[in-house]
């Protein structure tokens, strides 16, 4: 039974339907519709759909339900829903059950576009948006009211590898009954449970390390049958953000390595990370599992490892930190990560570019972070290339 298989099985194997050519690998379903024999067919379809009765492409297709089914096996939660990239899924998560009038809480370091949803379209349409200091479990307390319907955060934060206290903040969340959402992407489905810890909702791209090879957008919500059925899919299926069967067919293939590569690449991080710690051009060296991490030990109580990201902060502003990005040979400036090719970004300029200068003050985002995601290449060479542009910069 699929239910005891340990992760990397269930990685190559759950949710697999074979047609009655029973070929090795999965399919691929390029089809937008399906076929009824009957008129009767049709319309018992439309009332009542079961596991394997597919309707429309935005509503189902069986290349991407096995991929739903095979990373709801894996993060152990009952269903899943797969989306054209992971802003749709973090879009449709935090939308689909809110309505005017409801309240929000939310971590403070979030990605630009999340911050987008919460500021911008959220509130455009009357719900209210609280942002907090994401560590600070006395600022998610106060700030949870009987009216909250929802909270948010990402469980390491994108760029600066802040921590939440999963566990805490769900207990919080649900004393007043709200619903609590987690993007889990920097933790990874391999170092982090976020189900266990409380979360009733988790997030992922599927575009960074599912897939890990640069090749395909994608996203997906997981949680319970109810959540997912009942208040996402219908939001889904009447707004089209659904996943590609091809998509899905490229993520299935990236689950086969997922963990291989996960642990891998996290490896090469930290033994990076921990070379490269008191660096003369450096400020600072942030890894969650470096013991000058601020929440390290909350780190390894919640990840096995401690993610394949880490940021560096250099001294000397912005043009330290261009000259850094320009010097590397191996590692490539990209806005990518969790990809086997190693990828560099400077956040202020790019990803999170659109936030004013004293809100990226407040993230700890400065004009010298550099946020790296470690890839599949040899960590001697990227260690070196790392040392090499850190003496041009």
């Amino acid at each position: 039974m699929s239910n005891d298989w340990n992760a990397r099985t269930k990685l190559v194997h759950s949710g697999s339907r074979r047609s009655q050519y029973n070929e090795v690998s999965e399919a691929i379903y390029l089809t937008q519709g399906f076929v009824y024999d009957t008129a009767e067919d049709a319309e018992a379809r439309f009332i009542e759909t079961g596991p394997d009765e597919f309707i429309y492409a935005r509503y189902g297709n069986p290349t991407v339900r096995m991929f739903e089914d095979r990373i709801a096996a894996l993060e152990g939660c009952e269903d899943a829903f797969a989306t054209a990239s992971g802003m749709a899924a973090v879009n449709a998560a935090l939308t689909c059950g809110l309505k005017a009038g409801d309240h929000v809480v939310a971590a403070r370091a979030l990605f630009g576009s999340c911050l987008y949803i919460l500021q911008d379209v959220l509130a455009r349409f009357g719900v209210q948006v609280t942002l907090v200091d994401g560590p600070d479990l006395d600022a998610w307390r106060g700030a949870l009211r009987s009216d909250t319907r929802l909270v948010f955060f990402e469980s390491i934060s994108n760029p600066t590898l802040e921590l939440i206290d999963i566990k805490a903040v769900c207990d919080l969340a649900h004393a007043v009954g709200a619903l609590v959402v987690v993007d889990n992407v920097f933790a990874t489905p391999i170092f982090s449970n976020a189900f266990e810890l409380g979360a009733d909702v988790v997030v992922y791209s599927t575009t960074k390390h599912i897939d890990g090879q640069g090749r395909c957008l994608g996203g997906v919500v997981l949680g319970s049958r109810d959540f997912i059925r009942g208040t996402l899919e219908p939001y889904l299926k009447h707004t089209g953000g659904s996943m590609s069967p091809f998509n899905a067919w490229v993520m299935l293939k990236g689950m086969e390595t997922l963990d291989l590569r996960c642990r891998a690449m996290a490896d090469s991080a930290m033994r990076i990370a921990q070379a490269v710690q008191g660096h003369e051009k450096l400020a600072r060296v942030i890894h969650p599992f470096l013991d000058s991490h601020p929440q390290v030990d909350l780190a390894r109580r919640q990840m096995s490892k401690g993610s394949t990201m880490l940021s560096l902060d250099l001294k000397g502003g912005q043009a330290a930190a261009f000259r850094f990005l320009n010097a590397l040979e191996i590692i490539i400036i990209s806005n990518n990560l969790g990809d086997a090719k190693s990828i560099a970004t400077h956040p202020a300029t790019t990803t999170h570019q659109r936030l004013p200068d004293a809100q990226k003050a407040e993230l700890g985002i400065t004009p010298g972070l550099v946020r790296i995601s470690i890839g599949l290449e040899d960590a001697d060479d990227l260690q070196r290339d790392i040392l090499n542009a850190l003496a041009a910069a």
